[in-house]
């Protein structure tokens, strides 16, 4: 009798250990991190640009240096379908954004983006899809074609007397960004900003890194600075 219960009791054991441990990996519902707070593992520096990133606080940190084009930090892993979080605090005087499905340009990509029938001299250049941020009133979600030659592809910004208050300036702020086929959503603090299908640049991009700027900034500026925290993606089948 004693036996049966020592076994009955282990086995209950077992099946509480079981369930707490399925029900931490449903909670976990296909979240990947992709900052472990201490390092830069899995990302890796633009070809073209140099601001600094490094990791204060446990965030990345990404400080501007005058006379450098736009540098990103890039995502070692492509991405296609994705929902992506993170927290974000910008300078209110730096223009920043993540890029998403993004690249650096080949011999083949200036060739199909030349002018006149030139090829362009961008070669390296990170391109493709941009998440805008910037402090209130701005234009922060809105989606960019970076060094796509097309400008901004959410038509709300095209309006320039457009903007909106979504942004705290000076503190963190949470971004989401669904991207599905050619269409994407984007969410600041819970409000819903971007809805884009745009099949254009779903074709020459449908996949690729995120990239988190630093943006250029005008001779006799600076230094200005953005952080990056509680970096998150879920793939979408």
């Amino acid at each position: 009798m004693k036996n049966t219960i020592v076994y009955l009791t282990i086995l209950s054991a077992g099946l509480f250990l079981g369930f707490g441990q399925t029900a931490q990996a449903e909670e976990a519902g296909g979240w990947v991190s992709l900052f472990d707070g201490k390092t830069l593992k899995g990302w890796k520096p633009s070809t073209l640009g140099s601001a600094k990133y490094s990791v204060v606080d446990g965030a990345i940190h990404g400080v501007t240096v005058e006379g450098s084009p736009n540098t990103f930090l890039l995502s070692e892993k492509e991405y296609g379908d994705f929902e992506l979080e993170f927290e974000v605090k910008v300078h209110d005087s730096l223009n920043s954004g993540c890029q998403i499905r993004s690249r650096e340009k080949t011999e083949a990509d200036l060739a199909a983006t030349g002018k006149n029938g030139k090829p362009a001299k961008d070669l390296n250049r990170f391109h493709g899809p941009q998440v805008e941020l910037e402090a209130s009133p701005g234009q922060s979600a809105y989606i960019y074609g970076e060094a796509t030659g097309r400008g901004w592809l959410s038509p709300e910004p095209q309006d320039k007397g457009h903007s909106h208050t979504y942004m705290k300036n000076g503190e963190w702020n949470k971004i989401r960004i669904v991207a599905k086929g050619a269409r994407i959503q984007t969410f600041i603090n819970g409000e819903a900003v971007a809805d884009l299908s745009d099949e254009e640049i779903y074709k020459t991009h449908p996949k690729g890194h995120i990239g988190l700027q630093v943006h250029g900034i005008k001779k006799g500026t600076g230094p200005f600075d953005v952080s990056w925290k509680n970096i998150r993606i879920k793939e979408l089948k």
